[in-house]
């Protein structure tokens, strides 16, 4: 198969020389890792994901093919791709299509044949920042400039770019337990895991009103996962201050647990370079017990807020990694949330208890 010269440039004015995979062309979006081993789909397909280029540490992408069902969303969302091998050829009988098809039927381009271990070295040494990647013939000065028109994800709004273009409904109609889902960019497991659980979904735009929520008469509240900076998301935080107040269950994952945080006034930061993988250690404080973790996040709660604040919010995990904050209760609520993904598409499986714990609240 052919492969055109393909370059990685980096902000900071790294520059790494590989081949073309996927579509040829260029792409800018701000550069993060991901460390898990499978569930390279459900990784591109995350809606959290929006806007940036990702680095993959595992050395073969590609060698188990493309499956349609297992995507997490509509599309890809992933900005561009980096890997070592990016393997054409597959060998599952289930797959339906090879991963290079895959990338030129969603326009995504990638860069493949480059030291991912360097890279991922460097991120974790200076800090998540902008790239370009290109398999066009175009000089090094030119993509350069290019590179600086790209937006810093600091301040960023994307959960309106992601987000469902209108309500909709699914599980069982004759539920009794109806959850009122924002959209910030949701992956379908999540609402896989309240519809196996009996429960009734509708699924509404990020910037829905908290009046037109509340008309649908749901008897709980799901604050979804999502891409870009929380404290952009002022629509958001007003719509949650006043579920809170109408005093029924919350629960919020990911994005959603910083939009609770925010909600009772607790602030958000720009991680160093974010969390992002399928192995992150995380104590649940309440029970003792320690979870290995999905994570995909590149903004946390402040720790010291939070700590200047335990007569309204609780600490219920952390993590073991860094002592960052992953999960959260509001005192004298029904509302609680966590940083990292339970339902964890790919796995593993350790948190799904919070989704029968949500139900219980129900």
């Amino acid at each position: 198969m052919k492969q055109n010269p393909a370059v990685l440039i980096l902000e900071d004015g790294s520059i790494f020389h590989g081949v073309s995979a996927g579509k040829i062309g260029t792409t800018t979006g701000e550069i993060c890792f991901n460390t898990g081993m499978t569930g390279y789909q459900e990784v591109f397909t995350d809606p959290s994901y929006y806007g940036q280029i990702l680095v993959a540490t595992n050395v073969h992408i590609g060698n188990y093919g493309i499956k349609n069902i297992e995507s997490e969303s509509e599309s890809i969302k992933i900005a561009g791709l980096i890997c070592k091998n990016f393997t054409w050829d597959y060998s599952r009988q289930l797959a339906d299509v090879s991963i290079q098809e895959y990338f030129e039927n969603e326009n995504l381009v990638g860069i493949s044949g480059v030291d991912t271990r360097s890279i991922v070295r460097h991120i974790r040494s200076k800090g998540a920042m902008n790239a370009i990647i290109s398999s066009e013939d175009k000089s090094i000065e030119e993509l350069k400039k290019e590179l600086l028109l790209a937006p810093n994800m600091e301040g960023l709004e994307l959960a309106t770019k992601v987000t469902t273009a209108s309500p909709y409904e699914i599980g069982d109609e004759s539920a009794t337990q109806k959850i009122a889902v924002l959209d910030f960019g949701t992956k379908q497991n999540i609402l896989r895991n309240f519809i196996n659980r009996g429960a009734r979904l509708k699924v509404f735009p990020a910037n829905t009103p908290f009046d037109d929520l509340k008309a649908w008469n749901p008897d709980g509240y799901f604050l979804s996962n999502g891409p870009g900076d929380p404290a952009s998301m002022d629509y958001a935080i007003q719509a949650v201050k006043k579920i809170l107040k109408e005093d029924k269950p919350v629960f919020g994952i990911c994005l959603g647990h910083q939009i609770l945080a925010l909600a009772v006034d607790i602030p958000t930061y720009k991680m160093h370079h974010g969390h992002r993988g399928i192995n992150h250690p995380v104590k649940n404080l309440v029970t003792g017990k320690c979870e290995i973790t999905s994570q995909n996040h590149g903004f946390g709660v402040s720790p010291d807020v939070i700590r200047e604040n335990e007569d309204k919010v609780e600490i219920t995990h952390m993590n073991l990694n860094d002592n960052t904050i992953e999960g959260i209760r509001v005192k004298g609520k029904n509302a609680f949330s966590v940083q990292y993904h339970p339902e964890a598409a790919p796995g593993p499986h350790d948190s799904r208890y919070l989704f029968d714990d949500f139900m219980a609240l129900l």
